[in-house]
């Protein structure tokens, strides 16, 4: 299967509601359309996750994530600049095959919109990271929307670091798994996660 036709049927199957199994910037995710409450729901189901535990989403570009949050502080993007060196839209990622390289970094902000009720934390947060990975950035400039991004594991088991740790329960779960990377033996991790308040005080969840 081409790389075309891998992120065309990702994509047909989020916009059908569907439940993906894609590489991102760190381990392997399970994925689907951010805004759409039935699908996360199918999510939390398939890693057997309490719903009370929240998921995080991908987006390819500043301009996306202003999308899903109410007020980016200023603090957000000296914090995005210094970590990523700052993203734009990568919409020349399959002529030139990858990005600049990044350090994922999840940053969880306050005054999230825009997504499933049930992606969002109680206080009404939300952990969002830019991914600079060449496959999974195309797969969100292309989709247009915030990709649902939790590691593929059952809840409480450790992340798959590659294709080849995935749990047959998992591949076996969702609708569609992305042929991309799938023989790619590399040691991943999850990535480091950043609390930030609309005040500017910053909490470091994990390093």
């Amino acid at each position: 299967m081409t790389r075309e036709e891998d992120i065309k049927k990702a994509i047909e199957t989020m916009r059908k509601g569907g439940v993906i199994l894609y590489p991102t910037d760190t381990v392997w995710g399970i994925g689907c359309d951010a805004t759409n409450a039935e699908a996360v729901a199918k999510v939390y189901k398939i890693k057997q996750r309490d719903d009370s535990k929240a998921l995080i989403c991908l987006v390819d570009s500043d301009a996306r994530m202003q999308r899903y949050i109410r007020n980016v502080p200023d603090v957000a993007w000296q914090l995005i600049d210094s970590l990523t060196g700052g993203q734009e839209p990568c919409e020349t990622v399959a002529s030139h095959g990858s990005c600049p390289p990044v350090r994922p970094t999840t940053i969880i902000l306050d005054g999230a919109i825009n997504l499933a009720p049930n992606l969002i934390a109680e206080d009404g947060s939300i952990g969002i990271r830019i991914t600079n990975e060449p496959f999974s950035k195309e797969l969100c400039y292309r989709f247009q929307k915030a990709i649902v991004s939790t590691s593929a594991n059952i809840s409480g088991e450790p992340a798959a670091q590659n294709y080849c740790d995935i749990d047959q329960r998992i591949l076996d779960a969702v609708d569609y798994v992305c042929w991309s990377r799938r023989q790619e033996h590399k040691p991943h991790t999850p990535s480091s996660i950043i609390r930030l308040k609309e005040n500017g005080e910053v909490e470091i969840i994990r390093k």
